[in-house]
């Protein structure tokens, strides 16, 4: 019997088989836990189904996070599957094309920062609150996926650190907030990985490599170490933990100097 048998969790953000949300969806599956999934716009409808379905699954619902008629949506589309929620993953994060261009004072914009905001941070919080009734009495637990731009300068991750920032402020709010409903929310905070939303960012495979040759284990991490963290995370097994930001990098983010290219190691 799997650490997460009986428990129902909702997945937002599987893009791909590429994508940590997969990795985390694969490792609740494997398991015990029964898996949702949600899909933007009806290109991504097919995808989703097939994804569902390798989950055992028959859900996967239509949900804009940037939509509060969607996200109530969800959640009532939910309801007709299932009488409870469990776990909530919140794996979605967008800034308009041009924003992690170049210099972050040139390419911000008072539009752009706006919809990183509210994409990236807010509709974690929006998913939460609509998340609650399914959640009452359940000992939930909800998490979001950050990464090292929230706390440190990252070339080319511009407005997205400040989104992430946000988003690890909102985990540490929503901590409080539900701590009494017995609700338990934390962040989870990736090395780089090639996913789809990675793509966006700027000598990407540069990050790749650097992260590879400057983290303390020399290498960087799969989705499916992500996704056992993950799964660990939103498990009876972390009952103790809320409020935290946990690091799956390869303890890059442990280091405060580099010795690629210092010392001569290659």
């Amino acid at each position: 019997m799997g650490f997460m048998q009986g428990k129902k969790a909702l997945i937002i953000g599987v893009a791909s088989n590429r994508s940590i949300a997969w990795g985390i969806a694969k490792a609740m599956h494997r398991e015990g836990a029964e898996i949702a999934l949600t899909y933007q716009g009806e290109k991504l409808q097919g995808r989703a189904q097939k994804f569902a379905a390798e989950l055992d699954s028959n859900i996967a619902i239509p949900c804009d996070v940037g939509s509060d008629e969607d996200i109530s949506n969800t959640f009532k589309t939910l309801a007709e599957h299932w009488d409870g929620l469990d776990c909530l993953v919140h794996s979605v994060a967008y800034s308009p094309k041009g924003e992690l261009d170049g210099r972050f004072v040139d390419s911000v914009t008072r539009e752009g920062s706006m919809i990183a905001h509210d994409i990236s941070s807010y509709s974690f919080a929006a998913l939460a609150r609509e998340a609650l009734p399914m959640m009452a009495g359940r000992n939930g637990s909800m998490l979001t996926l950050s990464y090292l731009g929230a706390i440190r300068s990252i070339p080319h991750y511009n407005i997205m650190g400040l989104a992430k920032a946000s988003l690890e402020a909102c985990v540490r709010a929503l901590a409080a907030d539900l701590g009494p409903d017995q609700i338990r929310v934390n962040g989870l905070s990736a090395g780089p990985i090639k996913t789809l939303a990675a793509k966006g960012i700027g000598d990407f495979n540069l990050l790749l490599d650097y992260s590879e040759k400057n983290s303390p284990l020399r290498r960087n991490v799969t989705i499916d170490e992500v996704g056992n963290v993950g799964a660990f995370l939103c498990s009876d097994l972390a009952s103790g933990m809320t409020g935290e930001i946990t690091y799956v990098d390869g303890g890059y983010n442990t280091t405060g100097m580099a010795t690629y290219g210092v010392r001569g190691e290659e």
